[in-house]
């Protein structure tokens, strides 16, 4: 590795929290603001955002949704108005006193989530059966005031959407809680290439006001857990707190289901963390703001700049490329695209063009590959579809060594003591239990999972009989 090109950035296994902060900073994702725990997000990290934004919202807009925009700000009384969700918030939430330099006669709310904001608007538009279903979503950003923050993973301020739908039945909303949660998990899987695990959050871990909570939980390169995204069904909590009521068709009156959804750009940081390297960052092809980077060598002779300039018109209908030409060495532009993650370089120069070819690099694997200029356009395409897989199935097989199973409580606690990642073990329900694992280990419940198993007859902290799965882990 030409180490004096990548110095800035610390080694993943000498200390991974900086080497994530140095990642973040050198390949020009964020900088950091004047108010602690906000970021800005620079034009590289918010074409990824947008490149990820635009292929969920698309999924979300098929499957019958539609987008809309909340205020930013809730006053006092009606955030009280759903006990147990402002219970749940109430730590985190930001609040205006004053408009101006006069002092508001009620305090008003910076959103932490919208779904008060969407339960007021609601009330007002649903009346009959034949409003329902109410398939609405939000693209917004929202703030909440955390202790510890780090970049993309835990900001005051995040960007994110969250849906927000209404529904005639309880069966229907469930339904919906389980669609946008396979949303979530394709957009991470197929596009973000991060395996994910499906499963149902427990009754401490669920969303406050919830009647329970859908997640998915990927696993990061360290062996934490990162959950990256969350489907809530709210059943009529929030319905009867705010009077949301509809005609049935036998002329009875009946509360609304709900859900909520959401997915922010934590999401970027899981990203960041499952893939990269010690060289930086290693970006999905689906994902990449830029997918091929060409690099002109000995572009000081004539013909090379043409050539690569023409080349990057041509392979702009079906990739998104870039172009370096400035007059910085190749090497130093070879190590800068490697740091930012670009899956493709695209090298050519005047024996290049003599002989009809480029030379491809991947930055997944390091590979380089001497291609045609007759076959180039399918290449790319085949090698950035092969870079998607080859991440995933990489990333997947990482989640596999880290996961383990302990059927003793002592087995749990040995586990997490001297290794990292998931530990599959049986749980009997009772949140004392639960309560003792996170006190005695630092690992938290992170999901019941869809497809469970059973690795033993009792729980694992307490010895009475079991019969639920539970994925444990250390997380973000």
């Amino acid at each position: 590795m030409a180490k004096e090109f990548v110095k800035d950035i610390t080694a993943m296994d000498d200390d991974f929290a900086q080497w994530y902060t140095d990642v973040v900073t050198k390949a020009d994702l964020i900088d950091y603001s004047s108010v602690r725990g906000s970021m800005i997000i620079r034009p590289y990290g918010y074409a990824l955002w947008e490149n990820i934004k635009n292929e969920l919202d698309q999924r979300i807009k098929d499957t019958g949704h539609e987008n809309v925009y909340m205020p930013l700000f809730i006053p006092e009384s009606l955030l009280q108005k759903e006990k147990d969700h402002i219970e749940g918030f109430a730590p985190e939430v930001a609040w205006v006193t004053h408009g101006g330099s006069e002092e508001l006669a009620e305090r008003l709310c910076v959103r932490p989530t919208s779904e008060v904001l969407f339960c007021e608007h609601y009330k007002n538009i649903i009346h009959s059966y034949r409003d329902l279903p109410k398939l609405y979503n939000q693209w917004a950003n929202v703030v909440r005031w955390e202790k510890t923050t780090r970049p993309f993973l835990r900001t005051l301020e995040f960007l994110w959407q969250e849906g927000h739908t209404c529904h005639a039945t309880d069966e229907e909303a469930h339904e919906e809680t389980k669609k946008m949660l396979e949303v979530y998990a394709d957009v991470c899987e197929n596009v973000l290439a991060i395996p994910v695990v499906k499963g149902q959050k427990t009754d401490k871990e669920k969303f406050a006001g919830a009647k329970f909570t859908y997640t998915i939980e990927s696993l990061m390169h360290d062996g934490k857990a990162l959950q990256s995204g969350t489907s809530h069904h709210l059943g009529d909590g929030f319905a009867k707190a705010f009077g949301i009521q509809y005609l049935d068709k036998d002329g009875q009156q009946q509360y609304v289901q709900q859900t909520s959804w959401g997915f922010t750009t934590r999401i970027i940081g899981a990203m960041i963390m499952v893939h990269g390297d010690d060289r930086g960052l290693v970006i999905p092809p689906k994902a990449a703001p830029t997918q091929v980077m060409i690099v002109p060598i000995a572009q000081h002779k004539e013909g090379v700049l043409d050539f690569a300039y023409d080349l990057k018109d041509k392979l702009s209908s079906i990739v998104r490329v870039g172009i370096d030409a400035s007059d910085k060495k190749p090497g130093w532009k070879f190590n800068e695209y490697e740091m930012k993650g670009v899956p493709l370089r695209l090298e050519v120069g005047p024996k290049d063009i003599e002989n009809s070819q480029v030379v491809l690099a991947r930055r997944d694997t390091g590979e380089k590959l001497i291609v045609s200029m007759a076959e180039l356009e399918s290449k790319i395409t085949e090698v950035l579809e092969d870079i998607q897989q080859n991440l995933f199935t990489r990333a997947k097989e990482l989640r596999e060594v880290k996961t383990y199973t302990a059927a003793s409580f002592d087995e749990l606690k040995d586990i997490f003591a001297n290794k990292s990642g998931f530990v599959k073990a049986m749980w009997c329900g009772d949140q004392k239990c639960e309560d003792q694992v996170k006190e005695e280990t630092g690992a938290t419940s992170r999901c019941m999972p869809f497809e469970q198993e059973k690795v033993a007859n009792e729980c694992v902290c307490c010895g009475r009989e079991a019969d639920k799965l539970v994925y444990w882990a250390k997380a973000y």
